[in-house]
């Protein structure tokens, strides 16, 4: 390792709190757990957690600046067993070595037998607790980092209500329930499922349709009608949201016009009504037009345009 102080980025006369400051801002920002498949920062995080393992330590610190062990901890001019083999006997017990794990927001298991810590307890539940303790002095849990997912559903899961599966980043999977009347990017917040115990944020969106479009609290959809059931009468199946349902088209129904069906439309929430379900009547032709059908509407003789420009 480069010289602690440098690594740290402190004089030889920074005072604990110093090192303590300048090591919490190294550890927050080369964390791996913040800089995922990064190796330049896990690398960075080890040089500054050593750094701060042998400076924080006040005998190991004085040592080192009277020469007499490295910047590993290891005693100068001596081999890597040092004079006390293997470090047996040694008042730095193993020579200062430093274990980090990822994945365990911070050393594993402190420091082997033996070492004087550095309080990274200590910094660790400030880095990731909001720089605090929890009542009675017991150590705040470390916060977690939110985590967001986009998932799309479709008209009708968010009219009548859904469950639908989510894979999380971790490889998990979970059930999320779609509230009914659910709107356009209305989050659903898992708690606990989320970056180190953050939550896990939903971000729900509605995909576009085939044949319904909202309105507000409406659902409009176009209905393709016979020439003969426009102009006898028909009792014809619509679909809604949420199944389909009888409609009565007059006799007489010209393209265009509008039926409603109460309460058909987006549910009820929120203080809001139910909305309609507007059914706009289409005139469809065959696609080849009989001739007896052309005969009469030539001998019909109206003007479809009368009165209209």
């Amino acid at each position: 390792m480069s010289d602690p102080y440098s690594v740290l980025g402190v004089k030889k006369t920074a005072t604990e709190a110093e090192i303590k400051k300048a090591f919490r801002t190294l550890a927050k920002k080369y964390h791996p757990d913040t800089n995922k498949n990064d190796p330049s920062a896990e690398k960075k995080f080890k040089e500054a957690s050593g750094a701060y393992e042998l400076l924080s330590d006040k005998e190991k610190r004085a040592a080192f600046d009277r020469g007499e062990i490295d910047a590993n901890g290891q005693p100068r001019g001596f081999g890597p067993q040092g004079p006390f083999g293997g470090g047996q006997g040694h008042p730095f017990g193993d020579g200062g070595h430093f274990e980090y794990g990822l994945g365990g927001g911070g050393p594993q298991g402190g420091f082997r037998q033996g070492q004087a810590g550095g309080g990274f307890d200590d910094i660790f539940s400030e880095l990731f607790s909001g720089f605090g303790r929890g009542k009675g002095g017991a150590k705040a849990k470390p916060q977690g980092a939110d985590v967001k997912y986009n998932l799309a559903v479709s008209l009708e899961d968010a009219v009548a209500g859904a469950t639908q599966r989510v894979t999380l980043a971790s490889g998990k999977t979970l059930d999320v329930k779609i509230p009914v009347g659910l709107e356009d990017g209305q989050q659903i917040r898992l708690r606990g499922q989320g970056q180190n115990g953050g939550d896990a944020i939903v971000v729900v969106s509605i995909a576009p349709h085939r044949i319904f479009q909202r309105d507000g609290r409406n659902i409009r959809v176009d209905l393709p009608v016979s020439l003969k059931e426009a102009i006898e009468g028909a009792k014809i199946n619509v679909p809604t949201p949420t199944g389909a349902v009888a409609l009565t088209i007059p006799a007489g129904s010209n393209g265009g016009k509008t039926l409603r069906l109460k309460g058909r439309g987006w549910p009820a929430a929120g203080g809001h009504a139910a909305g309609d379900l507007l059914v706009t009547v289409r005139l469809m032709l065959p696609e080849t037009v009989p001739e007896a059908l052309k005969t009469a509407a030539t001998a019909a003789g109206y003007d479809p345009r009368k009165g209209w420009g």
